[in-house]
């Protein structure tokens, strides 16, 4: 498997919400069980309260917290994430989701990874101000 230090010989995914290791959920064990957790990160952006889940809109000057997976078989894994977070192709659009590049600040500096960023409106939700949804 690839390392995070050095160069990276997998893609890697950065979580913020109910994949994470420290949330009790079906779909957070079964990312543990089929990718390598390497640690903690941060990207640039605000996290919004949606029901019992966050949402996630890059830039602006907040700070998210999250955490980094290797992902040994990408295109296998993030197909099902796409059916998890309802933006694969079948889904009507427009989707609540969309998975997109984006760098983020990893325990050895910037990496660009794979994210899920809300493709909706969130001008009526609430924002999570610490940037960590499981604070």
């Amino acid at each position: 498997m690839g390392n995070i230090s050095g160069a990276v010989t997998e893609p890697c995914l950065f979580v913020y919400g109910t994949l994470r290791p420290g949330f009790d959920g079906p779909m957070a064990d079964w990312l543990k069980g089929v990718a390598c957790h390497v640690g903690g990160a941060t990207a640039q952006g605000w996290l919004y309260r949606v029901d019992g889940y966050p949402a996630f809109v890059p830039g602006g000057s907040g700070m998210v917290k999250g955490d980094l997976f290797l992902l040994p078989d990408a295109a296998a894994i993030l197909a099902v994430l796409d059916e998890h977070e309802e933006c694969a192709d079948h889904f009507p659009s427009p989707h609540e989701y969309r998975r997109a590049r984006l760098t983020v600040r990893g325990g050895d500096g910037p990496i660009e990874v794979w994210t899920y960023i809300y493709n909706r409106d969130v001008s009526a939700l609430e924002r999570i101000e610490s940037g960590d949804f499981l604070a």
